[in-house]
């Protein structure tokens, strides 16, 4: 079975197995390379490629993007920055004219970054890089050329973002045509359903077309239509029987039909983002038989906001939750900007991130410490719970055969929760201690505390007894003395690469002496504390 997207502005067909890697398949079947294999785990950014859709262009790891995943796309690589006559692009020229460039192996991936945060209007260009790794320059002369080429015009060649598509940096998926009551059925049906309005309760609207980008694409049944410079536009396929090369692959178009392929197919792996999914075939060299790419289920990613609480749709990615998180909860948004790379978040879910169980995961001691609420779905059944009954013990969760992540539900607002993490490096890494708190006071009394941990047990964790020692005391620095020795009753954690088992009791006794100075405006000391 083949799928069909766009590759540098000409329309393509892909086949091979569900895995199969798009950085695979560009280097071996199309002869591009100049998209890198680096570390094949999305960390340096190297083999970055832009993919657009009905949300926006997005920079991506090729390494860890599977073909499916890119039924309907546009995927441009570092060959079809330029345009087809060979002028360059303002950053290819900047990274010329600021010698951005050295031995360049790491080259093609900051130009396809930069070209992607230049079409987009994004000016935090140190967020934008993270993601890109370089041994040679010092990154100045890289971040001076991506500031020069930001006063440019976007090129007329890569104006062909989809009607409607929102910017990357913002919550679009909701704002899609036809998300809101999509297909049920396996895949593309051939035809657009009727467009339908988008709730008023949507965290963003889409913004309309601009009359200097012109119109190259549409919206087909949730596919965006190919436009060949050399031919007619025409729509791009998506597979409607669930095969693809040599392996079983479903594609669905909504929530419904995932829950109604799943139950009969429990045994498959759910496939959203793949950059955790991406390392078990890249690194760990698994074969996975049967597979259900959930890019396309639009509605398993609205983000809707309805009276005092938010709903993040599983398939929403991180950088759809930060937009909507940002000016709620700065403490949350924070921590998201450093959760992997622009690239990790433009494809990471929420969803994943929770059903992946793991116990340095950088959401779930936030979302426990916010008292989020975990909607789970099996065929037409549907349940939900706190979410930190749904880690059980390490590597198992509270979810049966053909049950997964809908959503997670958590309060529209929470003026006393932070969320901190520490981390060998600041940017792109795993957490050593990640420690989530909301604490309620009410005339100088503790009347409810919710404090959460990543790092410090098997599985994301509540301080119960830290909390039990604060709870109807006075909020003040004798109590949290007197709550610190509490931590070593509810977490025993291990010594790793990553932190010994004291750093990581230490630093949880730290961070709740940190929250209550935040928030009480206490003065502070500075201790040394032993390796």
């Amino acid at each position: 079975m083949q799928i069909e997207f766009l590759l540098n502005g000409e329309t393509v067909r892909a086949e091979g197995t569900p895995t199969r890697t798009l950085l695979d398949w560009l280097r071996e079947d199309r002869g591009l390379r100049g998209t890198k294999e680096g570390c094949n785990e999305g960390d340096c950014g190297a083999c970055t490629v832009m993919v657009t859709d009905e949300r926006g262009a997005r920079a991506l790891n090729a390494c860890i993007l599977f073909l499916p995943q890119l039924a309907g796309k546009a995927v441009r690589t570092v060959e079809g920055i330029a345009s087809p006559s060979g002028e360059l692009h303002p950053v290819q020229r900047a990274m010329i004219d600021h010698h951005g460039s050295q031995c360049g192996f790491c080259t093609p991936g900051f130009v396809v970054s930069m070209a992607v945060a230049h079409l987009n209007g994004d000016r935090d260009h140190d967020t934008a890089l993270a993601g890109n790794l370089c041994r040679c320059t010092g990154y100045a002369p890289i971040i001076r050329a991506a500031k020069m080429a930001a006063s440019e015009p976007v090129p007329e060649w890569l104006r062909d973002t989809p009607p409607g598509a929102a910017p990357s940096g913002q919550t679009g998926v909701a704002t899609a045509p036809g998300v809101g009551d999509p297909p049920a059925g396996e895949g593309w049906a051939g035809e657009r359903p009727d467009a339908v309005d988008v709730p008023p309760t949507s965290v963003s609207p889409a913004p309309a077309p601009t009359a200097n980008a012109p119109s190259t694409g549409e919206t087909v049944g949730g596919a965006v239509s190919a436009v060949n410079p050399a031919s007619p536009a025409a729509p791009i396929a998506v597979p409607s029987a669930p095969e693809f090369g040599h392996g079983a692959a479903f594609l669905p178009e909504s929530a419904d039909a995932l829950a109604d392929w799943y139950l009969r197919n429990p045994d498959a792996t759910l496939i959203a983002g793949a950059t955790d999914v991406g390392l078990w075939v890249t690194k760990a060299l698994r074969d996975l038989p049967k597979v259900a790419f959930l890019n396309r289920a639009h509605d398993l990613a609205r983000i809707e906001v309805t009276g005092d609480r938010i709903r993040f749709g599983a398939g929403a990615t991180m950088t759809e939750v930060l937009a909507a998180v940002e000016g709620r909860f700065p403490s949350w948004a924070a921590l998201i900007r450093r959760y992997g790379s622009q690239q990790v978040r433009n494809a990471a879910t929420i969803g994943g991130n929770v059903a992946n169980g793991s116990p340095i995961g950088d959401n779930p001691p936030a979302l426990i410490a916010l008292g989020a609420t975990l909607h789970l779905r099996r065929g037409d059944a549907r349940r939900e719970m706190p979410l930190e009954e749904f880690f059980l013990a390490y590597g198992k969760q509270d979810r049966q055969p053909g049950e997964f992540v809908e959503a997670v539900t958590i309060p529209g607002s929470a003026p006393a929760f932070r969320v901190y993490k520490l981390s060998k490096r600041f940017d792109q890494d795993i957490s050593a201690v990640c420690g989530g708190f909301d604490v309620t006071v009410a005339d100088g009394i503790v009347t409810e505390v919710r404090i959460a941990f990543g790092g410090m047990a098997a599985i994301p964790k509540r301080a119960a007894k830290v909390e039990a020692a604060l709870t109807g005391k006075s909020w003040s620095s004798e109590s949290i003395a007197t709550a610190l020795p509490a931590f070593v009753e509810d977490f025993a954690p291990l010594s790793d690469m990553r932190a010994s088992a004291r750093y990581r009791l230490e630093s949880a006794g730290g961070m709740l002496m940190r929250y209550f100075a935040e928030t009480t405006g206490a003065e502070t000391d500075i201790r040394r504390v032993a390796p």
